[in-house]
């Protein structure tokens, strides 16, 4: 990359179960606490899973206009708040005139699926016939009186878009990534790519979901991913665990403000970090299989230090994607060994899901955001849960129980999504 388009972390904004900010939720991960335990927002004793990781005293009003708010989603209203919050972090600030020249950027990240459920449950309920069947005749008659006006509008998969731009006037480049845990982090290195080849100037960037509502959950639960562990709770995800049987689901978002590295330089931005490479490829295995030996993980790494220019020993820590699924960790753990080996010097590990759950489209954000807080507190958040490692994942350098102050010049962060993604982001010191 030219020395002119380097790319800064200038804010960023969290938003998941731990707290309502990133002072918030990354205190929250150093000092080892969860937000994982039942569901608190609705009765999901009809679920194998009964767990997960809710966001509670969230007044969403702080941060969106209550015009908005009418056609929001709870997953339009996560990424929203937390575009705000980066914002809001960075300093950066628009003139009068918004983005005129269209240099500002906007990618974003989400699981997005359906308009808000509860506004179809009346009429879904009232065309059902006596065998329980839906009558169609009847619900023709019915839809243009009964179903909510702003139903479609709502579902708009790609609605964050417009909910962010139009808070903030960005009119430059943009897209939406729909998806898993990779979502999010594919649009920060879109967003990173955005800028560095000149594009755009500055950029927000992130992925938000909300996996632990009652319609997802219901689809998730039967997929076979997530804890039968209820009795656990908190200790229920175990990400490296011998004894570990699935993830927990968790609600959030994670964004952040990227601004080439001289124009945020000109005006004393505070810089977590500097964006260094990407990578991605695809396991092409069966849907929800990943490749045992994680060879296209190992890829997706591999490419990301050849963009930075670094190699495997520069790496200190990897925010790991590490999920608690069986398969998934100990293919993920191949692919780290492939890539780091089991030497002295080895990069630090960890997963902060057993702390803020499984973010869904979310997920991979948070972890971007992870690496580059790790680098600018010099602190490497812990793993919950793992009190013992599997042989499957051993030759890493896992950390457990507590979090490790450390000098953190480069790190790397993971996600990984359902359906065979894998994608590899690099962040180091400035």
């Amino acid at each position: 990359m030219s020395e002119e388009r380097r790319v800064a972390i200038t804010g960023i904004g969290l938003l998941t179960p731990l707290g309502v900010g990133t002072q918030e939720t990354w205190q929250g991960l150093v000092q080892g606490r969860s937000a994982v335990g039942p569901m608190l927002t609705y009765d999901a004793s009809s679920l194998k899973t009964q767990l997960g990781a809710e966001i509670a005293d969230l007044d969403p009003r702080q941060f969106v206009n209550r015009r908005s708010l009418r056609t929001m989603t709870r997953y339009d209203m996560l990424a929203a708040v937390a575009a705000a919050m980066a914002v809001k972090d960075s300093g950066w600030e628009l003139g009068e005139e918004g983005d005129p020249d269209g240099r500002a950027a906007l990618f974003t990240g989400g699981g997005k699926e359906i308009s808000k459920p509860e506004h179809f449950e009346e009429i879904a309920v009232a065309v059902r016939d006596a065998d329980g069947h839906v009558d169609m005749q009847q619900f023709g008659t019915l839809a243009p009186s009964s179903v909510h006006p702003l139903f479609f509008i709502e579902g708009l998969q790609g609605a964050s878009l417009f909910y962010v731009s139009e808070a903030y006037g960005l009119k430059g480049p943009n897209t939406y990534f729909a998806g898993t845990a990779e979502a999010g982090m594919t649009a920060i290195a879109r967003a990173a790519a955005s800028i560095r080849r000149g594009e755009s100037d500055v950029a927000v960037a992130g992925g938000a979901d909300a996996p632990v509502s009652w319609w997802n959950m219901a689809k998730i639960d039967s997929l076979g991913l997530t804890t039968r562990s209820n009795a656990l709770g908190a200790g229920a995800c175990r990400p490296f665990g011998r004894e570990r049987d699935g993830t927990v689901m968790g609600e959030g978002s994670a964004f952040v403000v990227l601004e080439e590295l001289m124009a945020a330089q000109r005006r004393d931005a505070r810089i977590y970090a500097v964006m260094t490479g990407s990578g991605a490829a695809s396991d092409v295995e069966r849907l929800l299989t990943p490749e045992p030996q994680g060879r296209a993980l190992a890829h997706a790494i591999g490419s990301a230090l050849r963009a930075a220019g670094a190699s495997a020993a520069d790496i200190d820590y990897v925010a790991a994607h590490a999920s608690g699924t069986r398969l998934g960790d100990a293919s993920e753990a191949r692919a780290l060994r492939t890539v780091f080996g089991a030497r002295d010097g080895a990069p630090m590990i960890s997963s902060v899901k057993p702390a803020t759950g499984h973010l869904g489209a979310g997920a991979g954000a948070l972890n971007l955001a992870v690496a580059a807080l790790a680098i600018h507190h010099g602190q490497a958040p812990p793993t919950l849960n793992l009190s013992s490692p599997d042989p499957d994942c051993a030759g890493l350098d896992l950390i457990g129980g507590e979090m490790r102050a450390a000098p953190i010049r480069q790190a790397l962060a993971l996600a990984r999504g359902l359906e065979g993604q894998n994608v590899a982001l690099t962040v180091r010191a400035l």
